[in-house]
């Protein structure tokens, strides 16, 4: 009953650590390059704690921003999917000791008991989702087409982030 309620609270603590909508860093986050004028390959790298819809959403949030930021209001996405990477983790199997040695005479009598520590693996999975974008400032005709200030407006709030434009 203990490991399970450690192994509840730690997913619960870990629900808190996937990526933010940030930069890319250590953690993860996007980013992208700029290939023409209106074009922009945009990437977004999650963490083993971030849900793969999690790295698209942010994906589409960074087109946005960058469709806006450049005069455009409209995005078409080209090219595009999601890679989930999957590694395995060990932890470092420790052993501890503990002994009672009583003496009778020329005897010499006792117990010893040896308890192990760690030695678990885990499967981490790491999301990423990679977007290449063409950018309007009209809705295109006869093909997908995304409105940047929607898509902007409705990822920030769903996330509750900030607006920064």
């Amino acid at each position: 009953m203990k490991k399970l309620l450690t192994i509840l609270l730690v997913a619960i603590i870990m629900q808190g650590c996937a990526t933010t909508y940030q930069s890319n860093g250590y953690t993860g986050g996007y980013s992208e390059t700029q290939l023409d004028e209106n074009v922009f390959k945009v990437s977004f790298r999650g963490n083993g704690f971030t849900r793969k819809d999690r790295t698209e959403d942010f994906t589409l949030l960074r087109s946005a921003e960058l469709a806006i930021k450049n005069g455009y209001n409209y995005f078409v996405i080209i090219n595009g999917g999601t890679d989930i990477s999957t590694s395995t983790h060990t932890t470092p199997t420790t052993y501890n000791t503990t002994a009672s040695v009583y003496g009778s005479g020329n005897y010499a009598y006792g117990t010893a008991r040896t308890t192990q520590y760690g030695g678990q693996s885990y499967n981490v999975s790491k999301p990423s989702t990679s977007n290449t974008i063409v950018c309007f400032k009209e809705k295109p005709k006869d093909v997908m087409s995304y409105n940047a200030n929607f898509i902007y407006k409705n990822v920030r709030n769903k996330y509750d982030i900030q607006d920064d434009l």
